[in-house]
């Protein structure tokens, strides 16, 4: 039967989001479902491995039954998911603890200790400065929580037990791909695997650590058992996957070096492509992920609360004042950002800091928000504005790093996506203050059709990868180009919001 579809499967936070493609990238289908987030005690915050496979079984039969397709029709399926959370397994490829998620702070004391006895070391060999990701949590299970850090075999991410549940792996056969590794505090990462010393250096069980593998390796097939729950075909290749940022990257086409990328979501991501492998050992604010394409990284950086900061501004000011309700969402968000638009470049010296939940690139956990210069004349719109410009300031700041490291690179088009992507307000100010040109790309799902072509990879009915993203990456409109005498006159405000971070950063730090 011939191989048309492929299946592409996104096991983020708060949403497992399953969609169905033609191999040419028509989106035939999809579906999502909540994912439960438990929060037992204060900082602790926690997902259950088995909501994972749960979800991605009912939305993928979703998909499945609700397009009448035949599965046999399906050439393969891979998953992508959430990255610097981490969850075990045991001999019986089965969670022994709940999935520690990346929200979870428990870990602090063993970034510290990473930071303190290794911190150089880390960073030049994963790319990834100590900060709250699987390195840190891997120590804490290990020095608090001997008993099932004992029973683990392995720590592996939700994609590998959703994989390894449906095709009946055994705990051995336990799987990371590449993209991934930056996040482990325990890799090599620019030669792809673990590192030895590292693992010495904080007594950390190698044996305790998956195969790393590429993206479309095939990792099993899927059994008879899953195949009812799934609604798949007995026998359909499953692919490694990539995580969600790498995935999404894939997706929207950043495949040469010089590209930008940005994900306006809940999280607000910047990450731009190289040609070669970096760490940001001086400003430890890059993280520098290997991307799904051979021979390239994506040096990014992000904050904790983009999106959120607007969602919290919402529901704690806007509505209240103006009376609204959420019934329609998207209409509130564009009348915030109008209001925001109508204010002069700069918010007339008001600053925003976005940490409300701590500070990830570089790691501050205890930093918190903070607005600086507040005058009588300042309204709500100010402080709307602000808070936009407040992440293209982050922004500004990580691409200086980035040219800082690799001089001679030379940047595009920041190819924009996820919700804040819908703005032109949002990205003339993100063009502005960057000095480059702002695009959309047609679409919202760009980590399912990024697992969906690694799939197509993994199955031998897409060959180029690189080239089949470039073909079927769209972009919606025309650029937005930035204003050159806006971009100067931000500059030294980029400058003070640079500041007033190092500034709030000391202040938090400090005893009381």
């Amino acid at each position: 039967m011939t191989k048309r579809y492929l299946v592409g499967v996104d096991l983020g936070t708060s949403a497992t989001k399953a969609a169905l493609y033609r191999i040419d990238g028509q989106k035939v289908a999809e579906a999502s479902a909540e994912v439960p987030i438990h929060y037992p005690k204060p900082g602790t915050v926690e997902q259950d491995d088995r909501d994972f496979y749960n979800t991605a079984a009912r939305t993928v039969n979703e998909i499945i039954t609700g397009s009448g397709i035949d599965a046999r029709e399906i050439a393969a399926i891979a998953f992508d998911s959430q990255m610097a959370g981490v969850g075990m397994i045991d001999e019986d490829f089965q969670p022994p603890a709940r999935f520690d998620s990346w929200l979870d702070m428990r870990c602090q004391p063993f970034i510290e200790l990473m930071d303190r006895e290794a911190g150089e070391l880390v960073t030049r060999l994963t790319g990834c400065p100590p900060t709250c990701d699987h390195g840190p949590k891997m120590l804490w299970w290990k020095h608090e929580m001997p008993d099932v850090y004992k029973r683990t075999a392995k720590f592996v991410m939700p994609g590998t037990y959703v994989a390894g549940q449906m095709a009946g792996l055994r705990s051995d056969q336990a799987f990371i791909d590449y993209t991934y590794i930056h996040f482990s505090g325990f890799a090599d990462s620019e030669n792809t695997r673990w590192s030895s010393e590292l693992c010495s250096r904080f007594d950390l069980d190698m044996d305790k650590l998956p195969e790393i593998v590429e993206p479309w390796h095939v990792v099993g097939e899927v059994n008879e058992k899953a195949a009812k729950l799934f609604a798949l075909s007995p026998g359909t290749p499953i692919a490694a996957g990539a995580g969600d940022t790498a995935a999404n990257a894939l997706g929207a086409g950043i495949v040469e070096a010089g590209m930008l990328f940005d994900v306006a979501g809940t999280a607000a991501v910047l990450a731009g492509c190289t040609d070669k492998f970096i760490a940001d050992t001086k400003h430890r604010a890059l993280l520098t992920m290997k991307s799904v394409i051979p021979g390239l990284w994506n040096p990014l950086a992000y904050i904790g609360g983009g999106g959120i900061a607007l969602d919290w501004f919402r529901d704690q000011f806007y509505n209240a004042l103006h009376g609204e309700t959420q019934d329609c969402e998207e209409s509130l968000y564009t009348a915030m950002i109008a209001k925001a638009a109508e204010i002069s470049p700069g918010s007339e010296g008001l600053f925003f800091s976005p940490h409300l939940g701590g500070r990830i690139c570089p790691s501050s956990p205890q930093m918190r928000g903070a607005w600086i210069g507040v005058s009588w004349s300042h309204s709500q719109a100010h402080f709307l504005r602000a808070i936009l410009e407040s992440v293209a300031y982050e922004y500004a700041f990580y691409l200086g790093i980035l040219h800082e490291l690799l001089p001679d690179l030379e940047m595009g088009t920041a190819r924009a996506v996820g919700g804040g992507a819908k703005s032109p307000a949002w990205n003339q100010i993100k063009a502005d203050v960057l000095g480059v040109p702002y695009q959309r790309l047609a679409g919202n799902e760009f980590g399912t059709w990024g697992a969906a072509m690694i799939a197509g990879k993994a199955a031998g009915v897409i060959n180029d990868l690189a080239e089949h993203a470039r073909r079927t990456a769209i972009v919606e409109g025309s650029p937005v180009q930035p204003d050159p005498e806006h971009h100067l006159f931000y500059q030294p405000l980029v400058a003070k919001h640079i500041q007033m971070e190092e500034m709030l950063d000391t202040f938090f730090k400090s005893k009381l």
